[in-house]
């Protein structure tokens, strides 16, 4: 898998495509690698890391803390402000908006091969997600 992407010329809608790939690969591997083998457990655990709610609630705490680069932010609103003709599902439109944009940052970093950034970043994820602070933004109960 070599092919070059062109991601200066991608919508946020084709980098939200492309990351939210990106992005559930590197959630099951994780998820996979902490032994978690039982489908039912390996669902509910990925929907702490991969629904609208956790990727907003996520968003929140990248906000909070200036974890994007000016670049960066500017691929998230890239995304965010892109005009999907699908219907966002178990979730509000501005939450499905801001996954969007959280997902192209991911296709972003992916299509322009920035591995160490993007590693950094999902390390970070983990480390949020699994320290309970994603709670308090609405992704578990």
């Amino acid at each position: 898998m070599n092919e070059k992407i062109n991601y200066e010329q991608l919508n946020g809608l084709d980098l939200a495509y492309y990351g939210d790939a990106v992005y559930e690969v590197y959630i099951r591997q994780h998820l996979l690698a902490k032994d978690i083998t039982k489908p039912a457990k390996l669902q509910r655990e990925s929907k702490k890391y991969v629904s609208a709610k956790a990727h907003a609630a996520l968003y929140a705490l990248i906000e909070a803390e200036g974890i994007y680069t000016e670049t960066e932010q500017k691929y998230f609103k890239r995304g965010r402000n892109a005009n999907s003709h699908t219907k966002a599902k178990n979730t509000d439109v501005v939450t499905y908006r801001i996954s969007t944009g959280f997902e192209a940052v991911i296709g972003y970093l992916g299509a322009s091969n920035q591995t160490e950034r993007l590693e950094e970043l999902i390390s970070w994820i983990y480390k949020q997600v699994e320290s309970g602070r994603t709670v308090n933004h609405g992704t578990t109960k």
